[in-house]
């Protein structure tokens, strides 16, 4: 797996959202209030509305388009909702953000 360089925490609101551009798709960046740091492909199983648009709250994100509530650190959809977000690796080190890619720059799962 590559590790590639995204920003710094700082770059993100807390209990906020950064989209990025891969060569395989959009990844959503998260913030928690409490500075954790999630990534997953930036689309809600539902209607593929961008998650990174939505509102974050605890450790979940929620989809601006139709209310599905996305639980950030697997991915999974929370509640009587179904569905699955992959989930990318994020690394931070001393506030510099890395996410974790497949050696061929499409994005590997956790």
């Amino acid at each position: 797996m590559d590790w590639h360089e995204i920003g710094r925490i700082e770059d993100i609101p807390r209990r906020g959202a950064r989209c990025i551009k891969t060569p395989a798709g959009k990844i959503g960046i998260f913030r928690t209030a409490e500075d954790q740091v999630f990534a997953l492909e930036d689309h809600c199983p539902h209607k593929g509305g961008p998650l990174s648009q939505g509102i974050v709250h605890g450790g979940a994100v929620t989809c601006p388009l139709h209310n599905m509530v996305i639980d950030l650190e697997t991915g999974q959809a929370m509640g009587a909702d179904q569905g699955f977000v992959p989930t990318i690796p994020v690394r931070n080190d001393n506030g510099v953000l890395y996410i974790g890619l497949a050696a061929s720059g499409l994005m590997a799962a956790e």
